[in-house]
């Protein structure tokens, strides 16, 4: 199982856009994550990471073929908005992408005072949860063999 790692990079710093997914990306194991910074070590030393850069992976036409195609190719859509400060506009267009391709989106929001917080955003939401570590939890009992009968007796 694929996992897209979904939240906000515009304005956050590069250990604030990478370690959250790391953290999660181990926590599926041995489901594959795919995050969108990867490849991006070159804004390790950004303290607010612009919209976009004049290099391949991170100018604006980059990021969304990339984005995009992850999210295509990918079963499952883990967002996060946890202590967001403002609207994440990439991360709306890869719940939308999400929907029309009919991926499930974990997301993960407090439940008051997130600035996505969006009726949009709520109803796409297959599953909302409010840490990490609960997100987590559905991941891998969504892609558990055991729990979906796969794995014989």
């Amino acid at each position: 199982m694929l996992v897209y790692l979904a939240g906000p990079i515009s304005g956050t710093s590069y250990d604030e856009s990478t370690k959250w997914r790391a953290r999660v990306a181990n926590r599926i194991y041995p489901h594959d994550a795919l995050s969108p910074m990867r490849g991006k070590t070159y804004l390790s030393s950004e303290e607010a990471i612009a919209d976009s850069y004049d290099t391949p992976l991170s100018c604006s036409r980059g990021i969304i073929v990339r984005d995009r195609w992850d999210v295509a190719r990918c079963d499952i859509v883990f967002v996060n908005f946890l202590g967001a400060e403002k609207v994440s506009v990439g991360t709306m267009m890869e719940i939308a992408w999400a929907d029309a391709y009919r991926k499930p989106v974990i997301l993960v929001m407090e439940k008051e005072g997130n600035p996505n917080n969006h009726a949009f955003v709520r109803e796409i939401a297959g599953f909302w949860l409010p840490t990490l570590d609960e997100a987590i939890k559905i991941v891998n009992q969504l892609g558990s063999a055991e729990d979906v009968g796969l794995i014989q007796a």
